[in-house]
C-alpha cells in the first residue's frame, strides 16, 4: 500500500499548485481542465499494457519502473512555460496511475481468494489516500516552505516544490526492486527457473481477458466509481471556491475529505464483498456492487442540488463513502473473472476508471457544475443495472448460473458444489500416467 500511496502522491502533486501555475502562465480554466484530463487520460494506455505484463513478469519490476518513470516528469514541472508543456508533463506523470494495476495484481497474488476483496480494497484505499495527502502536503506545507525559502517568490516555489514528491517516488521505486518479492514463493524469474510456474504469453493473456464480457462490464462500472473519484480530485476544490465563495485553503481542506474517506471506505466495500460472498457466493459480491453504484449515483445528484455549505459537506461524505466502497466491491470480483490472466483483467478494468475520468472531465469542462454532476449521476445509476449481465464461469450471477467448485488457479470447474461439500473435499492428486 505504501508504494501505491506514493504513486498517488506524485500523480496529484501538481493539483494544489495549479492556481499559481495558471496565474503565472496566464492560462484559461479550459486549459487547466485539459491538463487534468491529460493527467488521467495518459494512464489509460499504461494500464492496458501493464496488465498482461504483470501476468508475464510479475508486479515488482513494473511497479518500480513506473514509479521511477513518473518521478522524472514530476521533477520537470518547473521547466514549463505554456499550456502545452503542462499538458504534456501531466500526461507523462500519469504513468504513476498505472501502478494501480500492479497494486491490485500484487495483492491478488499475495492473499487468498476468500479475503482478496478486503485485501485489494485496503491496499488500494490507503494508496488512494495519497492524493489527499498530496494536496495537503503540497498546498499547505511544501509550497509555503519553498515560498519562504525564496523570500515569497511564489513562481520559484511552484517551479521547485515538485522535486520533493519526485525524490520520494524515485526512492520508493528503487526500494521495491531490491527488497520485494513478486509472490509468496519468490520472484517470477526464480519460480520459472525452478519450474514452480509456467511462462505466460502477454498477448495470450490480454486476448483471453478482452474476450470475456465480464471484463468490459466491470470496465464500465469501474469508470463510474474510480472515474468519479478522479474527476472529484480535479474538480471538488474549485467547485467549493466557485459555488460557496470559499478561500483556496478552506476549499482544499473540505475537498480533501473526499480522499480521506479512503482510510476505510474502500476497505469497507471489500469487507462487504467478502462477507456477502460467504453467505451468497458470487451473487453476493455482484449484488453488493449493484447496490453501492445505485446509491452512489443518487448521492451525486443530491450533492449537485445541495445549496448550503453544511449540507454539501454532509452529502460529500456520504457520496464519497459509496464511491470508494464501490471501488472495493469491483476488485472483489476481478480476481474471479479469469484467474490465470488476472493481470490483464485488472489492467482493462483499471483503465475503465481513467476512461470514466476523461469522459466526466469533458462534461465538467463543457457544462455547468449542476448539469455535469447530474449527467455523471445518471451514468452511475445506469451502470448499476449492468450487474445483471455479469456471469462468471462456475459462479451464480444475479439472474442465472449456479455456484460450482472452481479451481482457484485456473478458474476451471472441478465439481458441483451441491454434490460435494467444500470443507469435506479431499485433496486433489495427479492422475496416474
Amino acid at each position: 500500500w505504501w508504494s501505491f500511496f506514493v504513486a498517488f502522491f506524485v500523480w496529484f502533486a501538481v493539483t494544489p499548485l495549479l492556481p499559481d501555475i495558471q496565474e503565472t502562465l496566464n492560462l484559461t480554466d479550459k486549459e487547466i481542465w485539459n491538463s487534468s484530463i491529460a493527467g488521467v487520460g495518459g494512464t489509460i494506455l499504461v494500464r492496458f499494457i501493464v496488465g498482461p505484463l504483470c501476468d508475464k513478469y510479475g508486479a515488482r519490476i513494473l511497479f518500480s519502473l513506473m514509479l521511477c518513470g513518473a518521478a522524472i516528469p514530476c521533477a520537470c514541472i518547473g521547466f514549463i512555460h505554456s499550456s502545452t508543456g503542462l499538458i504534456a508533463l501531466r500526461a507523462f506523470i500519469g504513468i504513476a496511475g498505472g501502478t494501480f494495476v500492479t497494486c491490485q495484481y500484487w495483492a491478488s497474488r499475495m492473499f487468498a481468494k476468500e479475503v482478496v476483496g478486503t485485501a485489494n480494497a485496503l491496499v488500494a484505499g490507503w494508496g488512494n489516500l495519497g492524493a489527499s495527502i498530496s494536496v495537503i502536503a503540497m498546498g499547505s506545507y511544501i509550497f509555503p516552505w519553498f515560498s519562504n525559502m525564496f523570500d515569497g517568490d511564489e513562481e520559484m516555489a511552484w517551479r521547485t516544490a515538485s522535486i520533493v514528491p519526485s525524490i520520494v517516488a524515485f526512492g520508493t521505486g528503487v526500494a521495491i526492486y531490491y527488497h520485494c518479492d513478486d509472490a509468496p514463493k519468490g520472484n517470477y524469474s526464480e519460480m520459472k527457473e525452478n519450474g514452480a510456474m509456467e511462462d505466460v504469453s502477454a498477448r495470450t493473456s490480454f486476448v483471453s481477458a478482452s474476450r470475456d464480457w465480464n471484463t468490459w462490464v466491470l470496465f464500465l462500472q469501474y469508470g463510474c466509481c474510480f472515474g468519479v473519484e478522479l474527476t472529484m480530485n480535479n474538480a471538488i476544490f474549485k467547485y467549493f471556491m466557485d459555488e460557496f465563495g470559499l478561500s483556496s485553503a478552506s476549499s482544499h481542506s473540505i475537498g480533501s475529505i473526499f480522499g480521506w474517506m479512503n482510510l476505510f471506505a474502500r476497505g469497507l466495500g471489500g469487507v462487504m464483498s467478502d462477507s456477502m460472498s460467504e453467505t451468497m457466493g458470487m451473487k453476493g459480491r455482484i449484488l453488493s456492487q449493484a447496490f453501492l453504484l445505485l446509491c452512489e449515483g443518487v448521492a451525486v445528484i443530491i450533492f449537485a442540488g445541495t445549496d448550503t455549505l453544511a449540507g454539501a459537506v454532509i452529502i460529500l461524505i456520504i457520496f464519497s463513502l459509496f464511491v470508494q466502497a464501490a471501488e472495493g466491491t469491483s476488485y472483489g470480483i476481478v480476481p474471479y473473472v479469469n484467474p490465470p490472466f488476472t493481470g490483464s483483467v485488472s489492467g482493462i478494468v483499471g483503465a475503465g476508471g481513467n476512461v470514466g475520468a476523461v469522459v466526466f472531465g469533458l462534461f465538467f469542462r463543457e457544462m455547468s457544475y449542476l448539469h455535469a454532476f447530474n449527467v455523471m449521476g445518471g451514468f452511475v445509476i445506469a451502470s448499476s443495472f449492468l450487474s445483471a449481465f455479469i456471469s462468471i464461469k462456475g459462479h451464480r450471477g444475479l439472474c442465472k448460473g449456479e455456484d460450482m467448485v472452481v479451481d482457484k488457479e485456473t478458474g476451471e470447474i472441478v465439481e458441483d458444489a451441491a454434490v460435494l461439500d467444500r470443507s469435506a473435499r479431499p485433496p486433489m492428486v495427479p492422475a496416474p500416467v
